[in-house]
């Protein structure tokens, strides 16, 4: 522990040194009955001081939690020696709240007892945490010495976002081979009726049309779709971020792909996760509960990294991004390099859809330091970079300020049911 004079001592050597430089030169010996006591005090203590023995066990009661969740972090503090307090501070990150101001506790242990402190802390946004040790300060019972050191095992949090759940999604254009619930163009084994054909030799006698059969004179059957699966990969831009860590382009993109894959997971499809920006980071599609955990742990990482080495999107290995997978990309359009990255998506033969988040959202309200004249230029180039990919097929929404997920899925399903697409 490091040990450290208090202020006590500083006077009450002043004191000392003082009155006795006075009962010398002035020749007062009553100079040295007055600072008898303030040096008896500093021997004793001097003399009985020493660093108390502490044992910190800290632990958080979960290493998991959403947004706005209560999380408690508990501390057991025996003390062995003698100490006159004891105060213990947690540094938190900002974006966790506590109930305690500036996270310190002050206490008198007793000797050979155990004390339990508890923190009470809220997560105001998704992320992975680190804090931890407490920085513990004691001051010995004379009050002349005071030790800091930090104790205790470093905590670990990850806060998942919070999301909205999607009734409904785009539907993939194309399907796999794997069993799901989306219906396939092929016929096959399955329950959503597709037509009615001539029977041929090989074809069940329970999936004879007998009405088609009995007009007709023929036998004739009926024919189903396939049910498979799609691949979905969640396209997140992390190249630039505008607002506040709570409410900005980037936490608002995090938290649309986990609803997103929360949605697409429900449907038994497989989903990966591409995080595009100044480092490229990429998660495998999968399928199933555990997979939309690894998604979210894949996604709290995420961040804006400046970087002027960046590499492209040829480089994800093929299996991350499978032929007929189906790409919702989350961007803001602020960086150039998105526009080559979704457009060499889009000449690669993927399905793309793109969610273009309008930074206007996240400016400041009042308007101070921000040139009207360099505010329309910024929009008018946004809107070239999206007229851009939608003259060169891509479906590009704009996701404004009011407007929720839900109503922009919405949206792109009309687009893809009215606009003249031609899909492999």
């Amino acid at each position: 522990m490091i040990r450290r004079p208090t202020p006590r001592l500083v006077g009450y050597a002043a004191i000392v040194a003082l009155g006795a430089y006075g009962a010398v030169t002035l020749d007062r010996i009553a100079l040295l009955a007055l600072i008898a006591p303030f040096a008896v005090w500093l021997a004793f203590g001097l003399a009985t001081a020493a660093p108390p023995e502490l044992e910190i066990t800290s632990r958080l009661d979960k290493e998991r939690t959403a947004e706005g969740e209560e999380v408690l972090f508990e501390a057991e503090v025996l003390c062995r020696g003698r100490v006159g307090w004891l105060e213990l501070q947690l540094e938190l990150p900002g974006q966790l709240e506590c109930d305690i101001p500036g996270g310190r506790i002050r206490v008198r242990p007793r000797r050979g007892d155990a004390q339990t402190l508890t923190w009470r802390l809220r997560p105001r946004r998704w992320g992975a945490y680190r804090f931890g040790p407490v920085l513990v300060l004691a001051q010995d019972r004379a009050g002349l010495l005071r030790y800091s050191a930090r104790l205790g095992e470093p905590a670990r949090l990850r806060v998942y976002p919070a999301f909205e759940r999607l009734r409904q999604l785009v539907p993939p254009a194309r399907t796999q081979l794997f069993a799901g619930n989306r219906i396939a163009r092929r016929h096959g084994e399955g329950i959503e009726f597709a037509d009615i054909r001539g029977f041929t030799a090989g074809d069940r006698v329970r999936r004879i049309n007998w009405r088609a059969t009995a007009r007709t004179g023929v036998p004739h059957v009926n024919d189903f779709h396939l049910e498979r699966n799609a691949d979905v990969i969640l396209f997140v831009d992390s190249f630039a971020d505008l607002g506040l860590d709570q409410e900005s382009v980037l936490s608002l993109a995090v938290r649309a792909a986990v609803a997103l894959a929360d949605g697409y997971l429900g449907e038994r499809d497989r989903v990966g996760v591409v995080g595009f920006g100044g480092v490229l980071r990429w998660l495998l599609p999968g399928m199933g509960p555990r997979h939309f955990y690894r998604v979210v742990e894949s996604l709290l990482d995420t961040q804006v990294v400046t970087s002027y080495a960046w590499r492209a999107i040829d480089v994800i290995p093929p299996r991350v991004l499978p032929p007929a997978a189906t790409i919702l990309a989350i961007t803001p359009l602020l960086d150039p390099r998105t526009l080559g990255a979704l457009a060499d998506l889009h000449h690669r033969g993927f399905d793309l859809v793109v969610l273009e988040i309008a930074p206007e959202r996240f400016l400041p309200r009042s308007g101070r330091g921000v040139d009207p004249l360099a505010l329309r230029l910024w929009g008018l180039l946004r809107v070239a970079r999206r007229r851009s990919l939608q003259r060169a097929g891509l479906i590009v929404l704009e996701w404004p300020e009011g407007v929720a997920l839900e109503t922009l899925l919405a949206q792109a399903r009309e687009y893809r049911r009215f606009a003249r697409r031609s899909v492999a």
